[in-house]
């Protein structure tokens, strides 16, 4: 089944900065399951999560690159801690280890192949 988006309904943008600002673990939780669900998609952006603003008619999609998941995941790794969520935040650490060597390796390719 292919990964739905998360979707936070809120009546004004600022709305939603507030729950950034609070660190609303909820907007973690969403952001390391989209990641967790398109590891192996081969897609280069990643749609995280949608903020629907009732009040203004507006809707803001989070998307991210792939190549930034290894430091996404470091970022929101600190909300699953203070959550003491400790068997996801070793998930979260085991990928981070993987996508950083996958990193290295299609670095050193990369490097390697143009010589």
């Amino acid at each position: 089944m292919a990964y739905k988006p998360k979707e936070f309904v809120v009546g004004h943008s600022e709305d939603f900065q507030e729950m950034v600002d609070s660190k609303d673990f909820r907007i973690a939780e969403s952001i390391v399951e989209g990641i967790f669900a398109n590891l192996t998609s081969k897609k280069k952006n990643i749609h995280l999560l949608s903020v629907v603003c009732e009040e203004e008619g507006s809707v803001y999609d989070i998307t991210i690159e792939k190549k930034h998941f290894a430091e996404t995941l470091e970022e929101n790794l600190v909300h699953y801690v203070r959550e003491e969520r400790y068997e996801d935040c070793q998930k979260i650490a085991d990928t981070i280890n993987v996508l950083k060597k996958e990193h290295l390796s299609s670095l050193v390719q990369t490097i390697s192949g143009s010589k």
